[in-house]
């Protein structure tokens, strides 16, 4: 999942794209996406971005014309508008020319130069947002990296509360106190801090965040992010060609000879040592990730998800219907040999008593010949599968 300091990447990436490009007409959306329209249609305007700890606003700035005699037209927006975005798993802004739109954009906006280009935010698992005449949440503290003063203070002045009574690497997960901390920057940061993932925020720990002392753990939630920063790249971007720097960087997060188990909410938390008390009992390690680039981009668009639940349940009437056709034949099996066991024996008594009476002697033994050789493997037969499917069921 993108971090704070994927956040940042992006606002320089949209910064440095976007310089002196001029966009034109209304800002379009996906089909597919459930987001929000963004009602903003202007004849010319800039665009420009900036990044707090897990968010990315945009500004949209109506270009004003030097002639007195253009008007604007009915429905134009004249006033600028911020759009704030949230990446969720996989969100990313790309600027491409028009031919080369990614499959998975779900919000357009389009150049006025020809041939035209597309600034567009892409989100292949679709659990990104944005929010039209939106401002930073007012629930998530301030940026770890661009505000730390804030951000410092404002941990300090609530170490009382419950919140910091929890295993200190869910506490680095809380936007309210560490806006821009995720799964990866935890496990980098406690891992330089020497904590392990199920330990409380001890007084100690608590004394050394107020003292400010050097290399304490809310210094490190500021220092360890601004390092990947420095990196070059996107950051955590595993599915690109470029992710090799940053996997040399981390020292501890899905690294070979490190342990990982899943905090209480699920979460896998990658650590050195033995898990603190306040650790989940039970709570089992997972595999850990192998990162490869990925050919394919899924879909998840509403004719494909037709087309899997289709499949499937045919596939499950195919399983059932194999089933049953596997356990028919044994059924109709007994059944045959039953009625072929009494068939025989009907027949060599009839036989036995329309025998001449020169030729009775002769018949009956041949007749008591036939009927015990057929009657014993047809009557052992039924015995012997009876008998093991009895076995089966008491097993």
């Amino acid at each position: 999942m993108p971090e704070g300091p994927e956040l940042h990447l992006a606002s320089l990436y949209v910064n440095k794209m976007c310089n002196g490009v001029v966009f034109t007409g209304p800002v379009r959306k996906s089909e597919v996406s459930k987001s929000p329209d963004v009602p903003f249609n202007c004849e010319s305007y800039w665009i420009a971005a900036a990044s707090r700890g897990k968010e990315v606003k945009l500004t949209l700035t109506p270009l004003k014309s030097d002639d007195p005699k253009q008007r604007v037209k009915a429905e134009q927006a004249d006033q600028p508008m911020d759009i704030v975005f949230r990446f969720g798993i996989s969100g990313y802004f790309c600027f491409t020319t028009e031919d080369e739109l990614p499959k998975h954009a779900h919000l357009c906006f389009y150049s006025k130069e020809k041939p035209c280009r597309v600034l567009s935010f892409v989100d292949v698992r679709r659990f990104g947002s944005w929010q039209s005449n939106g401002t930073w949440q007012p629930n998530r503290g301030p940026c770890v990296m661009f505000e730390y003063k804030s951000f410092r203070e404002n941990v300090v002045s609530h170490l009382s509360d419950h919140a910091f009574d929890r295993p200190i690497c869910e506490v680095l997960l809380n936007q309210k106190y560490f806006n821009g901390i995720g799964n990866y920057l935890r496990a980098e940061i406690l891992f330089s801090a020497f904590l392990s993932c199920g330990y409380k925020t001890s007084d100690r720990a608590r004394q050394k965040m107020v003292k400010g002392q050097t290399g304490d753990l809310l210094r490190l939630c500021h220092t360890v992010p601004l390092e990947v920063l420095t990196l070059g790249g996107k950051g955590y971007d595993p599915v690109k060609a470029d992710y090799s720097g940053f996997e040399a960087w981390l020292q501890c997060y899905n690294v070979d000879g490190m342990k990982s188990i899943r905090d209480h909410n699920g979460r896998t938390i990658w650590f050195n040592g033995e898990p603190g008390p306040m650790a989940p009992k039970d709570s089992k390690s997972p595999k850990a990730k192998k990162w490869k680039k990925k050919e394919d981009d899924h879909d998840y668009t509403d004719k494909k998800k037709v087309a899997r639940s289709r499949s499937a349940s045919t596939t499950k009437k195919k399983v059932v219907k194999q089933e049953t056709v596997n356990k028919t034949p044994k059924k109709e099996q007994d059944m045959r040999l039953k009625e072929v066991g009494s068939k025989r024996i009907k027949t060599e008594n009839t036989r036995g008593v329309n025998t001449p009476p020169h030729e009775k002697g002769v018949s009956h033994s041949i007749a008591r010949r036939r009927k015990s050789s057929s009657a014993e493997p047809t009557a052992a037969g039924p015995l012997r599968r009876s008998a093991r499917l009895t076995k089966q069921n008491n097993m």
